[in-house]
């Protein structure tokens, strides 16, 4: 974990409520796709963690969801400096990926995926994205995941784009090897029980640290508990205990 001042480059809308934006810093805490970031925001007692979408050089990416004030007050910056840690959780491992890894991401689990895509295209592996979506006005980073040189499939829970229902519906038909998925606790649990290998799944908790001191993000596992925060917040599949 580092600490540090981060200057916004970058700060835009994707979708009605989706932003993304650009941090130029220190980005060497930065070691694995799926790690996240935590930032002090000027009124707020509390940091808000978000996954990290990317990182070069300089450059952190980050892309959140107007959810409450805070992140209300993120979508109006356009300038200044933010005090940020960075080089939280323990990401993705890409050594269990095999040869055919399967993505899959729900709304804003969607974007620690991208990073992690990024890097496994780069070690040669054939990569498969499956996005979820509500609706068609919802989706973002199909073209992104494209340019990368992946399969993107898309889903929508009403059907107005890509395969009508769920990332699951779509991932019956996927031939694959190890999957690594981001989302909501509902997909995450829909997908272990479709699941057909062992897989990672980055869990999205409410924080209060967010680097293992006051154990609020601690969840249940096969060897006793862990902190989402500081041990997560990706855990295999065979770790897991609903």
């Amino acid at each position: 974990m580092k600490q540090g001042f981060f200057e916004i480059i970058e700060n835009v809308a994707l979708t009605k409520d989706i932003f993304r934006m650009k941090l130029k810093g220190d980005t060497s805490a930065v070691t694995a796709p799926g790690q996240f970031i935590n930032i002090k925001i000027d009124g707020f007692y509390l940091r808000r963690p978000i996954s990290v979408c990317d990182c070069e050089k300089d450059i952190i990416t980050i892309i959140y969801k107007v959810v409450g004030h805070g992140t209300e007050v993120m979508a109006k910056m356009q300038e200044g400096t933010l005090d940020v840690l960075t080089g939280l959780g323990n990401g993705y491992d890409t050594a269990l990926s095999g040869d055919k890894p399967l993505l899959l991401g729900g709304g804003v689990g969607v974007p620690p995926l991208y990073m992690l895509c990024k890097k496994l295209i780069a070690e040669g592996k054939k990569v498969t994205v499956i996005l979820g979506f509500n609706q068609r006005q919802e989706i973002f980073y199909e073209n992104e995941f494209k340019a990368l040189g992946a399969e993107v499939i898309v889903t929508t829970v009403d059907g107005s784009y890509g395969i009508k229902g769920f990332v699951t519906n779509a991932m019956e038909n996927v031939d694959y090897t190890h999957f690594y998925t981001c989302g909501p606790e509902p997909m995450l649990k829909a997908i272990f029980a479709a699941s057909k290998t062992s897989g990672s799944l980055s869990f999205e908790e409410r924080m209060g640290c967010g680097f293992g001191a006051c154990m609020g993000c601690s969840c249940k596992t096969v060897t006793g508990y862990k902190r989402i925060c500081k041990e997560g917040p990706v855990l295999l599949k065979e770790e897991v205990l609903w």
